[in-house]
Formats: structure tokens, sequence, C-alpha cells
């Protein structure tokens, strides 16, 4: 393996990491992202009068989705069975804030599906929207807390309950 490379084996290839010799522990991971929009876009949204139907419960439904097929989507990422997922939409006045939530028991993290599940989300409320508003815009995708695993945790005071 190359030096810190994690994910580059002895002869330069792309590798899928070995975790076998992990214990199993508890992780969690929240991610958060926004899709901005015009103010009357959050109100159709909000009234539930979007051509397309209820965009809340659409974009809710696929960021849930999304999260369980990280593997599939992600070349290298480990297919994990996740516990629990939990898709936050809070509609602003200048957009919609996206906010997941993911718990499992493995040996490794979930930082990736918490990640996959916002931009899935946000983009399910573009493609909802995008009839209505083309100006939308999908910002601030990050993780916002991580919790279990040998690298510790990281952010939002490093809370053990993240859902």
């Amino acid at each position: 393996m190359a030096e810190g490379l994690t994910h580059i084996g002895p002869d330069g290839s792309a590798i899928m990491v070995d975790v076998s010799d992990k214990p199993e522990t508890r992780r969690d991971a929240v991610a958060v992202g926004a899709i901005r929009m015009r103010p009357e876009t959050v109100a159709r949204i909000v009234q539930g009068t979007m051509p397309k139907g209820d965009v809340l419960a659409t974009a809710r439904i696929a960021g849930i989705m999304a999260a369980k097929r990280t593997a599939d989507l992600i070349p290298l990422c480990h297919p994990l069975s996740l516990s629990s997922v939990q898709i936050d939409l809070s509609p602003g006045e200048e957009g919609i804030a996206i906010t997941a939530r993911v718990r499992t028991t493995g040996r490794t993290g979930v930082e990736m599906e918490a990640l996959t599940a916002v931009s899935v989300a946000g983009l399910t409320l573009y493609d909802m929207c995008k009839a209505v508003d083309r100006e939308m815009v999908m910002d601030g995708i990050r993780l916002a807390l991580k919790t279990g695993g040998q690298s510790g945790d990281y952010g939002a005071g490093q809370s053990k309950d993240a859902g």
C-alpha cells in the first residue's frame, strides 16, 4: 500500500479497505446542506401546490433510499446495514435546509451515507421544483457530525447521540 493512502494497493491499483479486524461499534453521522430557491417556490412546496406532487415527502424518501444505496454509487464504499436514516427538511424564507442522520453498528462509518442522503434529497427537491424555479442552487453540503470508530468524533461538540 502506498504510504498513507488507504485505498491504494501495493501495485498502485484501487482497493477496498479491509475492515475485518476492526471492532464493531455504533457509528453516527450527520450531514447538512440546503437548496436555495425563490420564496414563492418555498410557499408552493409548503402549501402542497407544486405540479409534481408532495415535494418534501418525495425528497425524504429519496434521501433514505440514497443512504441505503451509497455503496452502489461510491466505488470503494463498503455496503452497510443501516440501523437508522432520518431526513429532516426545513423550509425557510430562502429555501430548504436538509439534514440527514444515519446510524449503524459496524466496522466502518456512515459519513458517506449521510452526505449521499443530503445530496440526493437536494437533487430530488431540484427535480420536483425545476418547472417553476430554474434558479435554485444546492449549497453547503458537508459533514456536521461523526461519532464512533478509530478516528474519533468530529463536529458539533462531539455529541455521542447524533440521532
